[in-house]
């Protein structure tokens, strides 16, 4: 696992700000978060959880993985499939047991395809 890299996500995060085309303000209210936190949080003096990472995420409608990587908490190489897996686990239109079945065929293929191994494929998505 990488170090938190604070400074690149601020910019990360101003410049995905920017182009929602959102005030620091409403980006904070949007995420849950106080102004000053998320002030700080651009300017690189502090480094938010997970979870302040996730609704930060959600309130610019990108994915909480992208945010891991540019903060250092996930690698690049980890992230491959997690967004399909993401996107099945939080779509609303399909039971529990259709999400299952469809992280199955998906992990299925990966391995397949020599991109998981077995060990990669058994452990649990969530």
């Amino acid at each position: 696992m990488a170090s938190l890299n604070v400074g690149n996500l601020g910019e990360f995060l101003r410049d995905q700000r920017r182009n929602a085309q959102l005030s620091l303000r409403q980006l904070a209210d949007a995420a849950g978060v106080s102004n000053p936190y998320l002030s700080q949080i651009e300017r690189g003096l502090r480094k938010p959880s997970a979870e302040i990472l996730q609704q930060l995420a959600k309130a610019l409608r990108i994915s909480a993985e992208t945010l891991y990587v540019q903060a250092g908490i996930l690698d690049e190489k980890d992230r491959d499939g997690l967004e399909v897996q993401s996107a099945i686990l939080t779509d609303p239109t399909i039971n529990e047991r259709q999400k299952q079945v469809l992280l199955q065929i998906y992990e299925s293929f990966r391995k397949e395809n020599g991109l998981v191994t077995d060990d990669e494929a058994t452990k649990p998505s969530n």
